[in-house]
């Protein structure tokens, strides 16, 4: 089950296989003897302030890998900017005795935006536009309901598009190709005004490349490269699936029951800008870490626009309010959602796509965060991420991964 509007691509109910109680107790045991196989060593040459206890969240992910749904996870600690602590854990396949390290590459899915809106943000400072010009300027694709107002780029990299939210996911998902979904969103109807309200997009949203493109005359995936990739230092890092499948290590996707998906699916890689970029948790983390300030990596205007809220995010907070009570006051900036946590402002996002999930959550002002990705279609691990925030702030602990919950 799909935890939130930007675990995109498709929702897997797949059949549990030997549905009898007895052939699934033998599955969890033969489970278990896997999940407690050696895995990669912490990050070498750490030097750690006191803050964050990074053994109670190796405990706990360590207790997270024994759920039966679990297969492959790697984890990434920042403090004060600098990577303090990473981890992989499980397999990047079932049963394949092929570990996962921190140097492991998964997919980021919805977490690829922050990327597309830096990208488009570091044109802007070179004067190639401005976030208030019409978006369709750049992305001739970009065909929309008829309306007296025109989305700005500033709309598109907020999802403030106006049309349902997904739209025309599934014909992205059935193999068009992105332009040709674009084109399609004029028979569509508005649901708001463009640019009032919030209203996820893939298909809209991935017209970022476009304008990279058109104004660049480059393929987006070099601009991303150029401009992001390099600079930060992230080795991994890829916009293509063949870019996923040269990785030295890389994880496969698996079903809800920890079933091996048949193979990775070309879909959403035709959106990039929206659900395109892979990398291991080393360098989701270097590009966290990039979101704080005094980092230099990205000029200090980029990091103000993308984490400024733009508008609010109603669904988003509906959800978290019904499963982890704790973020409130939700809102979308360019690429980043936007959050209160017991009163500190928090930037993150989440994002899946088949058979993997990916998170990202940090406090720019402390310049602490927690990034973690894994190869299954669950939402349960985006607990850790609040008993890391618990810890950062001093809070009580709390079961925010729900394992001490009895069945």
């Amino acid at each position: 089950m799909q935890a939130t509007e930007e675990f995109t691509g498709q929702k897997y109910s797949t059949s549990f296989m030997g549905g009898t109680m007895f052939s699934r107790f033998l599955l969890a045991l033969m489970f278990c003897a896997i999940s407690i196989a050696p895995v990669s060593a912490n990050i070498s040459e750490q030097v750690r302030e006191p803050g964050i206890d990074t053994e109670e969240l190796d405990r706990r992910a360590g207790q997270l890998m024994q759920q039966l749904e679990m297969v492959g996870l790697s984890v990434a600690v920042v403090e004060e900017g600098k990577m303090t602590w990473a981890k992989g854990y499980g397999e990047v396949q079932r049963d394949s005795n092929m570990l996962v390290t921190a140097d492991t590459v998964f997919r980021w899915a919805s977490v690829s935006k922050g990327v597309a809106a830096a990208t488009v943000l570091s044109l802007e400072e070179d004067g190639h536009f401005t976030l208030a010009e019409p978006a369709k300027v750049h992305a001739a694709s970009l065909e929309l309901p008829a309306s007296e107002t025109q989305i700005s780029i500033e709309d598109l990299l907020s999802h403030r598009v106006g049309i349902v939210r997904n739209a025309y996911d599934n014909r992205i998902e059935g193999g068009k190709g992105a332009k040709t979904v674009r084109r399609a969103l004029k028979d569509l109807k508005y649901l708001c005004e463009p640019g009032t309200c919030h209203t996820y997009q893939n298909a809209a949203y991935d017209a970022s490349a476009e304008i990279v493109e058109t104004v660049t005359g480059l393929p987006y995936k070099a601009v991303v490269q150029e401009r992001i990739f390099g600079p930060l230092g992230m080795t991994t890092a890829t916009t293509t699936l063949e870019g996923l499948q040269r990785s030295k290590s890389w994880a496969r996707p698996h079903g809800r029951y920890g079933n091996r998906v048949s193979r990775v699916k070309e879909t959403y890689y035709r959106v990039p800008a929206a659900a395109g970029v892979n990398s291991s948790v080393k360098d989701l983390a270097k590009w966290m870490m990039a979101q704080m300030p005094a980092e230099e990596k990205l000029s200090e205007n980029i990091i103000s626009e993308m984490q400024t809220p733009r508008v609010q995010t109603p669904r988003e907070q509906r959800f978290l309010r019904r499963k982890y009570g704790a973020l409130e006051n939700a809102h979308y900036g360019l690429g980043w959602r936007v959050y209160d946590y017991a009163g500190h402002k928090v930037v993150g996002h989440r994002g899946g796509v088949q058979g993997y999930r990916a998170l990202v959550l940090f406090d720019p002002e402390k310049r602490s965060g927690i990034a973690m990705m894994w190869n299954s279609p669950h939402s349960r691990p985006i607990g850790l991420q609040l008993e890391f925030m618990d810890q950062l702030y001093g809070l009580p602990k709390r079961d925010w991964l729900r394992l001490n919950k009895k069945s």
